[in-house]
């Protein structure tokens, strides 16, 4: 089925094909899986940035002096969506010859089961700046949409997001509220199930890079 917006690109990539398998598998360990996610997050950024901007410029090179060339004419924000995202953002600042890294940190609101940030470090003025956000699972976009309504409300009009699986679920929800958003996936499964996982996905993404989280008993 394909995503209901031309803005949703889904790679066909051998290379990353090969590694989503690897990745979904329950024996991927955690170091592996985290390398996994840097390897397909390098392939999807060049999908993904193909349309940055240039400016010409002249260099020297070892032969000859005054030679045309073309370097970036804007510098990206990436947002990695913690703390599953934070895996993608190395992957993506190693593709860009310059650019700024801004964390957003969200969870879930248990009382409105809607996501919260618990930290922001998005500027508030992004007028003519292009955002990359990074987030491994695109479920049932609640994370994505409410890192899109951040970046949107402070004039970002230039929005790429990059996720390595896609439901098709979530996939509808950006396209439906955010239709001018480029998403790049890796992949795109059908459905999610009871719980809200990606079937057959790959499981919780950041316990799979780091681990679950630790829960310290009570100094009561």
């Amino acid at each position: 089925m394909t995503a209901p917006s031309l803005n949703v690109h889904c790679s066909s990539h051998p290379l990353i094909a090969i590694r989503l398998t690897r990745l979904r598998a329950t024996t991927t360990p955690n170091a592996e899986f985290r390398q996994l996610v840097d390897e397909i997050t390098t392939y999807l950024a060049y999908e993904a940035m193909g349309d940055l901007r240039l400016r010409t410029t002249t260099i020297a090179t070892p032969v000859v002096s005054g030679v045309s060339a073309q370097v970036l004419d804007e510098t990206p924000i990436i947002v990695p969506i913690l703390r599953a995202g934070l895996g993608m953002a190395t992957a993506v600042e190693r593709a860009l010859t310059h650019s700024r890294l801004c964390l957003l940190g969200l969870r879930r609101n248990e009382e409105t089961l809607q996501p919260e940030a618990y930290h922001d470090g998005i500027p508030m003025d992004l007028a003519g700046t292009h955002v990359i956000i990074c987030d491994p699972m695109l479920a049932t976009g609640g994370s994505l949409l409410h890192a899109l309504q951040i970046v949107t409300s402070r004039g970002a009009t230039s929005i790429t997001a990059i996720c390595i699986l896609a439901a098709q679920p979530g996939i509808e929800a950006i396209a439906e509220r955010f239709p001018d958003v480029s998403l790049y996936v890796g992949a795109i499964d059908p459905v999610l199930n009871e719980h809200g996982y990606i079937v057959p996905g790959l499981g919780d993404a950041g316990d799979r890079q780091f681990g679950p989280p630790v829960h310290h008993p009570s100094a009561n």
